[in-house]
């Protein structure tokens, strides 16, 4: 029993401190709207890492207004969490989302993460009535290729929800990292095998801007 006890305590204390550290990135957030609070009715990019270490999503982007709101290991409860903080107040006309990739490399089932999601869509269509939404679905990686089977059913669910829902939209980024013989690129990734390199991003940013000319009118 002591054991038991000892190990939930370890969890609560990992716990609060990620929370900690996440609440430290929003604050920053807040302090830029402080300086420059960004208008309403523009693109709002949330999600984790590949949104966060994007320093050149204004330029890549350049033509739309973008507001970006990545932070660092964040899974999609995280968002739900801050969403009054990170995602309502900004009043956005299009929200693009990426999560669901730590989600599902800390254990969560695709089930669970697609549950998540759902809790955030409910948010929108309650608070952002008007407001478009693009799933992006989880991409491949060499780090994490053994989740490949869970993201597949994830990603799957997803488009399903997309499609019955209007408002939100499903986005494929799985697709633009294999070669034509299905092999997934090995030279678009930094030395951790997870993220984006500079090859990387601009297939990322190439697919990006095709769906935001779709969609954001």
């Amino acid at each position: 029993m002591k054991k038991l006890i000892f190990v939930c305590f370890c969890v609560i204390l990992s716990y609060v401190s990620i929370a900690q550290h996440f609440i430290s990135e929003i604050k920053a957030f807040e302090t830029q709207d402080s300086i420059a609070a960004p208008k309403s009715g523009e693109i709002l990019l949330v999600g984790s890492s590949s949104f966060r270490i994007w320093k050149e999503f204004k330029e890549d982007l350049a033509g739309f207004p973008v507001i970006n709101r990545g932070f660092g290991g964040s899974q999609m409860s995280d968002a739900n969490i801050y969403f009054e903080r990170i995602v309502s107040k900004y009043q956005p006309k299009l929200i693009l989302v990426y999560e669901g990739d730590n989600d599902l490399n800390a254990g969560k089932s695709p089930e669970t993460v697609f549950a998540d999601y759902q809790t955030f869509a409910q948010k929108v269509k309650e608070q952002l009535p008007q407001t478009k939404v693009i799933f992006m679905s989880v991409r491949p990686s060499l780090a994490r290729i053994k989740l490949k089977n869970e993201q597949a059913i994830f990603n799957k669910s997803i488009k399903k929800y997309c499609k019955q829902n209007k408002y939100f939209y499903y986005m494929n980024i799985q697709k633009e990292f294999y070669l034509p013989n299905g092999e997934l690129m090995t030279d678009i990734f930094l030395e951790d095998k997870l993220h984006l390199n500079k090859k990387g991003y601009e297939i990322w940013t190439k697919a990006i801007r095709k769906v935001l000319k779709k969609h954001y009118k």
